[in-house]
Order: C-alpha cells, then structure tokens, then sequence
C-alpha cells in the first residue's frame, strides 16, 4: 500500500470509528507501528487528526481565527447563544468566555437583565453596550489576536478575585475521554482559571466540536456541569456525554 493511500485509510478508519489505535492498525496492514506513527505525525502537522498516547482522535475544525470561526455554523451557534442567555438568572454574576458563539450569547440576553458580566472579551464586551442593566466588567491581560481575548499572569490575576455563579465556555473540542481542549497554551490556563473560580460551568459547543480533540486540555468533563449544542447534533455522540453526568441542552 502506497503511503497516500495509507494514511487516506487511517483518516477514514479514524471518520468511521471515532479514534485510532496505532497497534491494531499496523498488525492491519502489516507494516511497522513506527511507519504508523510517522504517518500519524504527518497528518497532524496538516491539521487532519489529533495525535494521543497509542493513537489518534479527530483533529477540530475550530482551530482559525477568530474570523475563520465566525463563519462556521453561525445558525447553529446563534441558536445556541439563543438558549445559553435564557440560563442566565437575573443578579447572577456570569463569567463569559471569548468566541464566536460568545458574543451570540452575549447579544441575545434579555434587554431587561439586571446582571454582571465578567469577561476577558473585547467582542463580548462590546455586544453588552446596548444592555443597560447589564454591568460589564472587563478583564485584563495581553490581547491573544488569534482568538482576540485577554490572556496572561495579569488576566489569571483578575480571575482569582472573581466568584461567579456560572461560566460559558467555549472550547475547541469536546471529547469523552480526552475531555475539553483547546489550541493555545495560555488561552486554555485562562479558561481553566475561569472554570475553577465559577459554582457552575456550562459549554457552548456546535456540532462539529464534539467527539474532537485540539492540543491543550482545559479541564475533563469531571469539572462542567451542562452543554449547549443543537437539537441537529448525532445522538450517538452525544451519549457518552450524557453517561458522563452532563446535562444536554438542546437548542
């Protein structure tokens, strides 16, 4: 087997059964496990799968920019910020995470909301100025263009003097087992942060972000409490989830 068709068929095992085992795979094809691993490494390097311990998951499409991100499933992700600001209780103190689905959430609560909002997004930030009852608190830290929120030593400074009621995280990946991921090193310390300082954590995640992995763990799926995905997300996907212990909102 050439090497273009070898790793064409470890990307749809990977499509077809969700992870990738590089023993088994190899015993397959009869070639070496470490001929498996340098395609494995390959692949990631092109974006198409997350490398783990023994194998791979699939890679997150939700690994662009800000921009690049805002064009992707923007019905679903406007639906799922649609139910996340009905969660929001009026004189809640709510951490809000940067993103694309965010600052839907964001422009969609209730004009009325009598709130505080807590958030190292530029974009958030300026989606609440049409809110008038909703005080706004802006984090600081150094500007992460890429995903354009605050990050740093003086972003995880602000947290720690926070307690919120609830966080909205927004993530990279969702995955049962690897749990919630992200790109960015600091971007995924200060979600973390986030996470630990709220009483409850709940993930705004569009469909193509489950069963996904990205490079950086923020938290396993042992530290949230709920998903919001769409009504549209493949049950069988979301099962494990909900074996897990989460709560499944459906948009």
């Amino acid at each position: 087997m050439l090497t273009t068709q070898r790793k064409q068929f470890l990307l749809d095992t990977l499509h077809r059964e969700g992870r990738l085992l590089a023993s088994p795979i190899a015993a397959q094809l009869g070639v070496s496990e470490d001929t498996i691993r340098r395609d494995l490494r390959e692949l990631a390097r092109e974006g198409k799968l997350q490398r783990v311990h023994g194998g791979a998951l699939p890679a997150s499409p939700a690994m662009g920019d800000f921009a690049a991100r805002s064009q992707i499933a923007p019905d679903d992700k406007a639906a799922i910020g649609r139910l996340a600001a009905q969660l929001v209780q009026p004189g809640q103190v709510v951490f809000v995470d940067g993103g694309t689905t965010a600052v839907q959430l964001a422009r969609q609560l209730a004009p009325d909301l009598h709130a505080t909002i807590v958030t190292h997004s530029p974009s958030v930030a300026l989606a609440l100025v049409e809110h008038p009852s909703v005080e706004v608190l802006m984090l600081g830290g150094r500007l992460f263009k890429h995903s354009v929120v605050g990050v740093g030593a003086a972003t995880l400074a602000a947290i720690a003097q926070v307690r919120a009621d609830l966080y909205f995280m927004g993530v990279c990946s969702v995955h049962p087992e690897a749990g919630l991921s992200t790109g960015d090193h600091e971007e995924a310390a200060v979600k973390r942060a986030l996470c630990h300082q709220a009483a409850e954590t709940i993930v705004l995640a569009s469909p193509e972000k489950l069963a996904t992995a990205s490079p950086y763990q923020v938290v396993g799926l042992d530290e949230v409490d709920a998903i919001v995905t769409v009504a549209s997300a493949d049950a069988a996907v979301l099962a494990p989830l909900r074996a897990r212990g989460l709560s499944i909102h459906l948009a």
